[in-house]
């Protein structure tokens, strides 16, 4: 797994050094995590992506048709598959802040067909491996699979959250964005 022991590509910016729509953001962040993410300091340089990361991000891990934690999990198991040690640890604290249990997030790193997950959870990390080999994987039977334990806006929440955790680990990494402290 990649860590933050190469050299930093792109300075991280302070609060005093964004706009104050991305300082709000860093104040909201802090708020609720404890403390602002390496990426969203990355992000900072560019304020119209980091606020609508920012909003994206916030819309599609919180509690709605699948709970936050959940798709935490979710996210935190495409990191590993990425090999990306800042986004793993990242997840896995969101997703323990949202209710996730140490068994859980160790499952979800692991092995989670092992671990403690009803059907509908585990296929969901199923469908999220499958999706992360190729969109092709997602056949027609096995969305017919997935229609029988999730609801349509819970199928679109899964496959939204698997493909965007494809997009920001690669993001992380090739920024070698160093792994964000504990708040």
């Amino acid at each position: 797994m990649s860590g933050g022991t190469r050299a930093l590509r792109i300075p991280l910016l302070d609060r005093d050094q964004v706009t104050p729509e991305v300082g709000d953001v860093y104040d909201a962040l802090l708020k609720t995590r404890g403390v602002v993410p390496n990426m969203f300091k990355t992000l900072a340089h560019t304020p119209a992506l980091a606020l609508a990361s920012a909003g994206y991000l916030k819309a599609l891990l919180g509690d709605a048709a699948l709970p936050g934690f959940y798709k935490e999990l979710i996210a935190m198991r495409l990191s590993v598959l990425l090999g990306s040690e800042y986004a793993v640890k990242a997840h896995a604290i969101s997703a323990h802040q949202k209710g996730a249990t140490e068994a859980q997030i160790a499952a979800a790193r692991t092995d989670f067909e092992k671990g403690p997950f009803n059907d509908a959870e585990t296929l969901g990390f199923r469908a999220a491996e499958r999706l992360h080999r190729s969109a092709a994987e997602i056949t027609d039977d096995f969305f017919a699979t997935l229609q029988q334990h999730f609801t349509d806006a819970q199928i679109i929440e899964l496959i939204a959250t698997a493909s965007a955790f494809e997009l920001f680990p690669r993001f992380v990494d090739a920024l070698r964005i160093p792994i964000t402290p504990s708040g």
